[in-house]
This record gives structure tokens, sequence and C-alpha cells, in this order.
């Protein structure tokens, strides 16, 4: 009579859990909330079944089932749980999407899926199966402790990455500086690595644990603009506020940069050769820096021309007389 009763339910919840798996597969990778829902209706209408026939996943008592009843209530309580962890992992994966970062939380993501399924098929093992929960979890410790001594490194590079992902000092798209001058655009972000785009348009593959112990600039943070600094050494027989202008009048010519903030021009220092003027300026990327480098240079050289402005010597040249000779002559310091 017991069997009887349960029979039609256990069939009921095996149904439901094949029907389930087959339409969460028809939706397709494409289509999360879809998914999301399907599993929501699924898993609540087996867990209905079970609530109105009396029945606990965890505790079903095994030695009042027989033959074909015995074998639906394994396999009813096997697709129940299995639902149950494709429920919670679509929760999180539609949290992802709806918080548009899917790319970077992907570390994070893999670590709460494997946390889930390795719950629930311990949940199977333990209250479907009754297995020894107990040994197989100090099995596995041992086995555990084994695996991380032979696999350090691995696990030093995994662990990094999760501790990126965590602190989140870059995202992908970001464009960052390493302390040992590399530098470039992250592209992706795995377990084991950090891949940069370089402005040179090569792939540079960082092991995480390495690159959680260097120190690095995010120049996209907090936005993308990069400052740029020019120096120019213009003739010290020119009117400092003269050159000024002339720099002025050229950054704002210059289409390749940032205008707002405004340019700035600087006057460092002057002595009996020439006036050292920094120009400080934006660029809306760290990829355009050599294209408005060379815009500025160009501006400036044309602005000089037109403002009868000369450009200093160097500082390592020097000019000096030839004793007797009377014509002076330029040496560099280098070729002493």
């Amino acid at each position: 009579m017991f069997n009887e009763q349960l029979s039609l339910p256990l069939v009921l919840i095996n149904l439901l859990g094949v029907a389930g798996i087959i339409v969460w597969h028809l939706q397709g990778r494409d289509r999360p909330t879809a998914r999301l829902v399907v599993q929501i209706l699924f898993f609540a209408c087996m867990t209905a079944v079970l609530a109105l026939a009396g029945i606990l996943p965890h505790r079903v008592e095994e030695t009042h089932l027989t033959g074909t009843t015995a074998f639906l209530s394994i396999t009813a309580r096997v697709l129940w749980w299995t639902h149950l962890a494709w429920t919670l992992i679509g929760f999180v994966r539609i949290y992802i999407v709806l918080e548009r970062r899917p790319r970077e939380a992907r570390l994070l993501q893999d670590l709460i899926v494997a946390v889930v399924y390795l719950g629930v098929a311990l949940s199977i093992l333990g209250f479907v199966f009754k297995a020894p929960i107990g040994t197989l979890v100090a099995t596995s410790g041992v086995v555990a402790i084994i695996f991380g001594l032979a696999l350090q490194n691995t696990l030093g590079d995994v662990f990094s990455g999760i501790a990126l992902t965590l602190g989140r000092p870059f995202v992908i798209g970001d464009w960052i500086v390493l302390g040992d001058g590399t530098e470039g655009r992250v592209i992706e972000n795995n377990w084991r690595s950090t891949f940069l785009l370089t402005g040179a348009h090569n792939v540079v593959v960082l092991p995480n644990s390495a690159l959680a112990k260097v120190g690095l600039t995010n120049l996209s943070r907090p936005d993308e603009t990069h400052q740029i600094t020019l120096l120019v050494r213009i003739a010290a027989s020119h009117r400092p506020q003269l050159v000024e202008e002339a720099m002025r009048t050229a950054l704002q010519g210059c289409t390749g940069i940032v205008q707002d903030p405004p340019p700035i021009v600087a006057l460092k220092g002057i002595d009996a050769v020439a006036i050292e003027t920094e120009l400080q300026f934006r660029v809306t990327s760290p990829a355009d820096r050599t294209p408005a480098r060379n815009e500025v240079i160009d501006l400036v050289h044309r602005q000089c021309r037109e403002s009868g402005l000369s450009l200093a010597m160097p500082p390592q040249s020097y000019l000096y007389a030839m004793p007797g000779a009377g014509e002076v002559k330029l040496r560099s310091s280098g070729s002493l």
C-alpha cells in the first residue's frame, strides 16, 4: 500500500525532472533569463509534488520501498537535487548578467558553481545513496593535501586569480602598466593567467601569482584620459610671455588632444641658453599617445616659425671658441 501511494508522485517527479532537462537544453545558452525561468518552474513543481506526497528529499525510508518504487525514489531525488543545483547556478549567472560584468566575474562564477556542484554531489551521495560522507570528506582531505603539495605553483596562480577578481584592481578592457614597464590592455583573465594586448599588438601572458606581487597602475581609472608631458627648450633671447602664448596657441590648435580640461603650459626654468617649457596635455586613450605627441610637435614647430621663436640647443651641448681661430664650433659633451 505504501509503495502504491508513492508510485504516482515519484513517476510525476521523474517526468518533470526529465522534461525540465529537455526544455532547459532547448532554450540555448544565449537565453539565460528564459533558462532560469524554466529551472524555477520545474524545480517548484517538483518540490510541490514532494511536499504534497509527504516526501522529504533528504529523508526517505528506503526500507518501505521495493522494486520499481525504490528505483523511482532514487531517480526522483537525484533529479530534484540536480534541479536544485541548476536553479542556484541560474540565479548566480543571471545576477552577473544583470550587473553587466560577465567576463570579469568569470572566476567568481566558476568558484560558486564548483561549490554548488560539490555540495549537491555530497548531498546525493549521503541522502540518496546513504554513503558515509564523513569518511569521504576525510579521504578527500588527504587527497587534497597531496595534490596541493604537487600543484603549489598552479594553486598559487588560481588563488591569486581569485584575489585579483575580488579586489578588482582592473577589469577586462582596462589599460594597465606594471612595475617593470610592461603595459597593455587586459583582454582576458582566467584561473591561471591574465592576457595583455600591448601597443605593439602582441599578447603578453602573465601568471596571476606574478601579477599579484608587482605594483600596477591602472590608466583606465577614473577614466581613459591620459596625461602626456613634452619638454620644449626655446632660446633665452625671447620673452617668456611670448613663448607661453605661442605654446598655448599650438596646443589649442591640436585636434588629437583633450581640450577640457584645457592643456597647460608651464615655464619650468630659465638660464643663459634656454627657457624650459613643459607642455601638459591629455589624450582620450593611452593608445593615442604617439599620434597626439606627433601632432603637438608638428604644431609647436610650425608655431615657433610663425612667431619667430628659435629652439635652444640641448643641455648636453655647449659652444666654445677655438683659440686663435676666431670661429665658434659646436661640440657635444658625449664626444669628449
